[in-house]
């Protein structure tokens, strides 16, 4: 069974950079699909960004778009996103998560394995 990780979050003020990071804890996925969510408080957890491993095609929400960029590292086989001129809407916990499918997705249910999630805060 394969275990997430994320890493990289922390307080950041508005209009700064944070760049997250997410490898396996226990097994390997170099496959399929991974991507990034994010939960604010008393909100549902929404999706953020993916991209599909074999060709590196990316989809973006579009609140994210110009600013995030989700990348993978073939060498660490793990994934980042960098976020850019974060505003305090991008407040949350953010989720890494995978899938088998090599489609593209955007529902949670869509994705097999995930991540315990790591806090970003951007202070105004």
């Amino acid at each position: 069974q394969v275990q997430l990780a994320e890493s990289g979050g922390g307080l950041v003020q508005a209009g700064g950079a944070l760049t997250l990071f997410c490898t396996t804890s226990r097994g390997t996925f170099s496959r399929g699909v991974w991507g990034w969510f994010r939960q604010g408080p008393g909100q549902e957890r929404e999706f953020v960004a993916a991209i599909r491993w074999r060709d590196g095609t990316t989809d973006y929400t579009d609140s994210v778009k110009g600013r995030f960029r989700i990348s993978r590292d073939y060498a660490k086989k793990s994934v980042q996103l960098q976020m850019n001129g974060l505003t305090t809407e991008d407040t949350g916990v953010y989720y890494c998560a995978a899938r088998e499918d090599l489609r593209l997705a955007r529902a949670p249910t869509d994705y097999d394995y995930w991540g315990h999630g790591t806090q970003v805060t951007v202070s105004s």
